[in-house]
């Protein structure tokens, strides 16, 4: 494939129009196999290593896919009436406008999906997909069998039951568990009202997977771009 200029080659992978794609060379934010890039300059998408804030340019010209480590005290939204420092901030970087796949509340953390692909989020998120989710869940209290039981088997919310759960003890102590759960559909707070239907009170809440695709090392309020297997992984799930 020919050389493209690469403000051209920005505004085809998504990440910024042109006019933007100019501003984030000449802030210096783009670099072509490490080095800085200057205005003018073109690139071989196939050959040269193009980044932009460090990030490596998405893999489709339509659609953009982005892991985000989600830290407490931001809240799930692109604008907070409120004031309140939302998901769309530590995106921002990103160049393009993406949305939320799901939520996580204020206090919770972890693995948050943003797209601008529409079909993907819907996929993702209809309660027929019943992708996994993965949580690591610390209590305030030394979960009981008694207890997981009734989480796996489902505790009524809002007059209909929940659907069956997986949850593995991690550690327990006597003021204090740690556990993996497993959901299978995505009711709002659902981990914290069904422990709170239990007794039981969460410190702290962590989601580490969605479908397959983990959480892994990304550093709380960084994000990075998924890797073409792991948009495959998360259709297929």
């Amino acid at each position: 494939m020919a050389r493209m200029r690469l403000q051209k080659l920005l505004s085809e992978r998504g990440v910024a129009s042109r006019r933007k794609a100019e501003d984030l060379i000449e802030q210096g934010k783009v670099r072509v196999n490490g080095h800085p890039a200057k205005l003018g300059d073109s690139a071989d998408p196939y050959k040269d290593l193009v980044t932009v804030s460090g990030q490596k340019l998405p893999p489709s010209a339509s659609f953009v896919y982005i892991m985000l480590h989600k830290p407490r005290g931001v809240v799930t939204t692109l604008q907070d009436e409120k004031g309140r420092r939302c998901v769309a901030e530590l995106v921002r970087d990103a160049g393009v406008r993406v949305f939320p796949v799901g939520r996580l509340d204020r206090d919770s953390e972890g693995l948050l999906l943003l797209t601008n692909d529409g079909d993907f989020a819907n996929a993702i998120m209809h309660p027929a997909s019943h992708v996994p989710k993965r949580y690591r869940v610390t209590l305030r209290a030394a979960i009981s069998d008694e207890q997981i039981l009734k989480f796996e088997e489902g505790i009524p919310l809002d007059g209909r039951k929940t659907a069956p759960a997986e949850l593995t003890v991690v550690s327990k102590e006597p003021e204090r568990s740690v556990v993996e759960i497993v959901l299978y559909e995505g009711r709002n707070r659902q981990i914290r009202r069904m422990c709170e239907a239990m007794g039981l009170q969460v410190a702290r809440l962590r989601r580490v997977s969605i479908g397959g695709v983990k959480l892994g090392m990304l550093p709380a309020g960084k994000w990075r771009y998924l890797e073409p297997k792991e948009v495959r992984t998360l259709v297929q799930a």
